[in-house]
């Protein structure tokens, strides 16, 4: 039961600082200026490596489901690590482990977004 709690604190804390941090100030800097405009690195990955088709896809739609994978992801690699007791261990797990979340994650984003029929090229 406190593994699932941690979890549940542990994805609302990331999901609140990802929105303070990076889903608000991306929001706004686009408003203000659309030609200079960066998009975030999750966003970036996204777009060069699935070709998302960016005229069909909502922008803050997309910047929640980013949101919502990233905290996800933390959240559970966070839980996973915590449930071991050595430190290297953790260190070298955790690490393994956020990279092979990550991209399997993303992967899901993609196959999402391709159902939906919004992959260039297609």
């Amino acid at each position: 039961m406190e593994e699932v709690v941690l979890f549940l604190l542990s994805f609302l804390f990331v999901f609140l600082i990802y929105q303070l941090f990076i889903v608000i100030p991306t929001k706004r800097k686009m408003k203000k200026n659309k030609k200079n405009f960066r998009n975030p690195f999750e966003i970036m990955y996204l777009l060069k490596k699935y070709k998302l088709d960016m005229k069909k896809i909502e922008y803050n739609q997309l910047l929640q489901i980013v949101a919502l994978v990233s905290s996800f992801d933390i959240a559970l690699v966070v839980t996973i690590v915590l449930l071991i007791d050595n430190f290297i261990l953790e260190l070298v797990l955790g690490f393994i482990l956020i990279i092979l979340v990550i991209v399997a994650s993303y992967h899901l984003v993609y196959l999402f977004y391709k159902k939906k029929g919004m992959i260039c090229n297609e």
